[in-house]
Formats: structure tokens, sequence, C-alpha cells
């Protein structure tokens, strides 16, 4: 799963509902600029293996930690 741009609010729902359908999926971030909240709180509950480094030093520095994101 690929979260590229400003992810917004309308896209957690969708994100949740591709981690139900495919539980262990991977997400790709590295092309993401911006996450909601909502998406940040799918990613912690769904806790999905999250990879590479974000667009953005907001997100590498507060969101990657508290998510457990890889910078592979």
């Amino acid at each position: 799963i690929e979260l590229s741009g400003r992810c917004g609010v309308e896209d957690a729902e969708v994100l949740q509902r591709h981690l139900l359908a495919a539980p262990g999926s991977t997400i790709e971030w590295k092309g993401c600029e911006l996450l909601h909240a909502a998406v940040v709180q799918v990613l912690l509950v769904g806790g999905p293996r999250v990879r590479g480094q974000p667009k953005t030093a907001f997100l590498r520095a507060h969101i990657a930690p508290i998510i457990g994101a890889l910078k592979d």
C-alpha cells in the first residue's frame, strides 16, 4: 500500500479497508507529505509495517517513531 502526497481524513477509511482486506500489508510512504491524524490512528491500530522515509521533516521526526517506521 502506498501513501503519497497529502493523505487527508477521507483516506483513513480507505486505508483501513485495505488493511483489513490484506492483513500483513506493508505501507510505503516515501512520497508522503502530510498525514491527517485519522490516517495516523489507522496506522497505529492496524500496525502494518511502514517502510521508507516520508518527504517532510515533521513526519520523519514525530510520526515515524510512533508508528514504528523502518528506514529502509
